[in-house]
C-alpha cells in the first residue's frame, strides 16, 4: 500500500487506502489517521473498497483510529462493500463497533471534492 488519497468533501476527510492494509503497510496508515485525528471534533470517512486484505494489524489501524475520534467527538466511518471483510468484522466481534456503509453517503459523493496536496 502506498499512501493513502486523501480529500476533503464538504467538511468531512475522505481517506481511500489502496491494496493490503497488513503489518507492513498499517503503520503508514495509522500514522496518517493519527494526524488526521489529531484536533476536535474529526468526521473521517475511510473507504476501504481498494483495499484488497486486511490483517491484524490493519484492523489494531481501524480500532486505533475510531478510539482516537471517540476520545475527540469525532465520527468514523467505513465503506466497504466486501463481505470477507464483513465476515473478519463478524469474527473477531467487532460488527457493532464501526458506522459500517457500503457506498459513499450521497453528501459526500456528489460534492466537490478539495484535495490536499503535500500533506
Amino acid at each position: 500500500m502506498s499512501e493513502p488519497s486523501e480529500r476533503i468533501v464538504a467538511g468531512t476527510t475522505v481517506v481511500t487506502p489502496r491494496g493490503e492494509l497488513d503489518l507492513c503497510t498499517a503503520p503508514v496508515l495509522s500514522r496518517r489517521l493519527d494526524a488526521l485525528t489529531d484536533h476536535a471534533f474529526p468526521d473521517l470517512v475511510l473507504d476501504l473498497r481498494a483495499v484488497s486484505f486486511i490483517d491484524c494489524s490493519g484492523l489494531g489501524a481501524l480500532c486505533r483510529a475510531r478510539n482516537r475520534l471517540l476520545a475527540r467527538d469525532g465520527r468514523l466511518r467505513l465503506i466497504t462493500d466486501k463481505p470477507s471483510f464483513l465476515r473478519i468484522l463478524h469474527h473477531v466481534r467487532l460488527t457493532g463497533v464501526f458506522e459500517l456503509l457500503p457506498r459513499l453517503p450521497a453528501e459526500l459523493d456528489a460534492a466537490v471534492p478539495t484535495v490536499r496536496e503535500g500533506r
